[in-house]
């Protein structure tokens, strides 16, 4: 009995898993950091897990959605999926050819790395050192603000975490 139990569990944990993985079409750049995804024949929006790239009227904004454009929009893509948010949306990993769009953001200084819900990521976290330390993109300008402070300005900075109430 115990080994079918058994059995049974990992059947469902292996079938569950295929839940969190999927391939789609980008079908629409809101920012840098969402996109829509077709998935099971509807349009998804999808929130990029562990980056926060700029807002579209904020400075850098228009170079991150054109970036994530390019390197997504119109084409399949992975969706390893983290969680959802408090707004429904799905929040992932998403790669195309083999290259993770989360970090490419990051690489290219189109993102912060969103630390509070990536704190692990010690990938996503030299992305950005080695992006502040070359002065790329947003790093470029001297002080560049955050996209927690742009929506949110009278707010401190420990409070642009509440904007992700997954923690």
């Amino acid at each position: 009995m115990r080994k079918l139990f058994f059995w049974g569990c990992v059947l469902v944990i292996l079938a569950c898993g295929t839940c969190f993985a999927w391939t789609g079409k980008v079908v629409g750049i809101a920012d840098g950091d969402t996109i829509r995804v077709m998935h099971a024949g509807k349009s998804e929006k999808i929130r990029l897990y562990g980056v926060d790239s700029p807002e579209r009227d904020q400075d850098f904004g228009a170079q991150a959605r054109k970036f994530t454009s390019n390197m997504v929009f119109g084409k399949n893509v992975d969706v390893q999926v983290v969680t959802r948010d408090r707004y429904g949306r799905t929040v992932a990993w998403v790669s195309v050819e083999g290259k993770s769009l989360n970090k490419d953001l990051v690489k290219a200084g189109l993102a912060w790395w969103y630390e509070q819900f990536a704190k692990n990521d010690q990938e996503l976290k030299a992305l950005e050192f080695e992006a502040r330390q070359q002065k790329i993109g947003l790093w470029s300008t001297p002080n560049p603000i955050p996209p927690w402070k742009f929506r949110n300005p009278k707010k401190d900075s420990p409070s642009r975490f509440r904007m992700w109430p997954f923690n």
